[in-house]
């Protein structure tokens, strides 16, 4: 093996072998998860996952914490580190943000300009494939599209609360946090490829584990 390897293809040299991008994945699709619940998904045997579990916590890939339960222990929670963060999609890097605070000292809305036109084209690519005739064939067909791009998006539905979308990863997240009136975009353009929807946004943070959530309403 080379003396200099880049960080991101030490990542992929360790999890490299069976199940372990199955359990990466997964646990990215959620706020934590159990080595019951990985097993059930998995369909693989309660100690074959926690195999898997604990060697990936002895590399630094997986941490874990403890979520109360309603009755008995606490059940332990495996959840992601910031080491395996370089496996997913990010837009606002250290460039990217300097670059956006550096235009904005030369025009006080140029950061807005930039997203406005960032989301514009995508809205243009997604326009591409959301051609459903209803809002929910419409919101899972976007969903589907975000998922591709690494949002790890689901559309959702119960009769108690209607129709939503839930992702686990926002590749923008550290944009909008430095410049939180910027999400307008992102929400004006979900709302622009679903037609008849208003859109929610929210974000629900668990132990530093963010899901995000669109609820939609008719128009």
């Amino acid at each position: 093996m080379p003396k200099h390897v880049n960080n991101h293809l030490k990542i992929l040299r360790q999890i490299a072998r069976p199940h372990w991008f199955d359990i990466i994945e997964l646990i990215k699709r959620s706020q934590g998860l159990s080595v019951k619940e990985l097993s059930s998904k998995m369909d693989m045997s309660y100690m074959g996952v926690k195999k898997h579990c604990v060697s990936m916590h002895d590399l630094g890939l997986l941490e874990t914490w403890r979520r109360p339960v309603e009755v008995g222990r606490p059940e332990k929670i495996y959840r992601l580190t910031d080491k395996v963060d370089c496996l997913f999609p990010h837009y606002g890097d250290d460039l990217s943000l300097m670059v956006l605070e550096g235009v904005i000292h030369l025009d006080p809305i140029a950061a807005e300009k930039i997203i406005f036109g960032f989301f514009r084209k995508q809205t243009e690519e997604f326009t591409k494939v959301v051609t459903g005739s209803s809002v929910q064939e419409r919101a899972e067909q976007f969903a589907a599209a975000r998922s591709k791009l690494g949002y790890y998006s689901w559309c959702l539905y119960a009769e108690e609360v209607g129709l939503w979308i839930e992702e686990y990863h926002n590749p923008m997240e550290a944009v909008f946090e430095k410049f939180p009136d910027l999400v307008k975009h992102e929400i004006n353009m979900i709302e622009r490829l679903l037609v008849r929807a208003y859109v929610e946004r929210s974000v629900e943070e668990v132990k530093a584990m963010k899901r995000y959530r669109f609820d939609l309403s008719p128009r």
